[in-house]
């Protein structure tokens, strides 16, 4: 390359500046390796880390914000190879919008909300066009619209006691985030219809099953050594466990039996992260523009129905804020362990359908414990 020879930068903002944006989000360049381990000189792995672990790392709207400008800068940049998506600690990889600003700020202001939802969108929109393979390193649960950017991923890992699925109906929203839009397409209409309507959540297990993961690896060690989610462990490897094969435990003593082993040990995610390194590897050793037009490819049945949703989604979004959204979200913060954090959705159906009409005094009568 001649000496003169300067790139023109093409990123929104520089280094300096998106890096000091918010401690929600890190971004990291780490070393690119080869599949032998050694360190392939000059080529990194971009790291983007959710970084609210107190909140099961839900997006506040400056992470949004930063999400964004992350994934922009990862794709332009020239020594890339991938990026990994993931979140800190080990219980929650995203369990979506952070639901204490939602509650707190967006319930009752639709056309603020409606400019969120903007945000979102390019959050999707930049995943599903960022120019390198996109990882998502599945550290815990995936929930939500957590599991919305998840799938606007291109592969999945994940350790085995992650949890996936939905919570728009149970919460007052829908998602129309990105999962009415992948599910169809990923798994099938009739299970998508099953996560996206009844939101009920489901193991690693069967998120590979469904095939909405690449891979998943165990996460929990006992006595130094990984075990496989207890919860779902089908060899039931203990004592207690291993009665149920022969009619000795009920059902739920082994759910309790399960959850008991469970606590005799602690997460461990160094797999998890040699699994991650080890995709990383066999992306590396691939024609970097072939790779590009691959993914691109293989993107468009998401990003194609991604495209023909997302505008009139974010109009009913932001609507939807003054009434069941307003609800749903203010019962969740609101809520606690004694009264729930749901409403009661018998009398709510019962009541409109009278001709209940919506306003503020409706809604704080909607309360947990409202109606004690």
């Amino acid at each position: 390359m001649s000496a003169d020879f300067e790139f023109l930068p093409h990123d929104l903002v520089s280094d300096d500046t998106r890096e000091a944006i918010t401690d929600g989000v890190l971004y990291e360049k780490r070393p690119a390796k080869n599949p032998d381990g050694s360190v392939a000189e000059g080529l990194y792995n971009v790291w983007i880390t959710l970084n609210n672990p107190s909140q099961f790392n839900s997006y506040t709207t400056d992470m949004v914000k930063s999400v964004i400008l992350a994934f922009r800068a990862a794709s332009n940049s020239r020594d890339v190879n991938a990026v990994v998506f993931t979140a800190a600690g080990d219980k929650a990889f995203c369990t979506g919008g952070n639901t204490k600003e939602y509650a707190e700020y967006y319930a009752g202001r639709p056309h603020e909300y409606r400019q969120y939802m903007r945000l979102f969108n390019d959050m999707v929109s930049a995943i599903l066009g960022c120019d390198k393979p996109v990882i998502c390193r599945v550290n815990g649960m995936r929930i939500g619209g957590g599991q919305e950017i998840g799938m606007a991923c291109d592969f999945s890992i994940a350790q085995d006691m992650a949890r996936f699925g939905q919570a728009g109906p149970k919460h007052g929203s829908a998602a129309i985030g990105g999962s009415t839009d992948f599910l169809p397409v990923m798994i099938g209409c009739e299970q998508a219809m099953n996560s996206g309507v009844l939101c009920e959540s489901f193991t690693a297990q069967k998120a590979l099953r469904l095939g909405i993961l690449t891979d998943i690896v165990p996460g929990l060690k006992i006595d130094g050594e990984y075990v496989a989610n207890p919860m779902v462990e089908t060899e039931m490897k203990t004592d207690m466990m291993g009665r149920l094969l022969h009619g000795e435990l009920k059902t739920g003593d082994a759910l309790a039996a399960g959850k008991a082993l469970m606590k005799t040990g602690e997460m461990d995610l160094s797999a998890l992260d040699a699994k991650v390194e080890e995709l990383c590897a066999k992306l590396l050793l691939t024609f970097p523009d072939c790779t590009t037009k691959s993914v691109e490819e293989l993107r468009k049945p998401k990003l194609n129905a991604w495209n023909a949703n997302k505008e009139n989604s974010r109009a009913w979004l932001s609507l939807n804020m003054m009434t069941e959204a307003k609800t749903g979200f203010r019962a969740f913060n609101e809520g606690n362990r004694e009264d729930g954090r749901e409403i009661d959705f018998v009398a709510l159906r019962r009541e409109l359908a009278e001709g209940q009409k919506w306003n503020d005094d409706y809604i704080d009568s909607l309360m947990p414990g409202a109606r004690k």
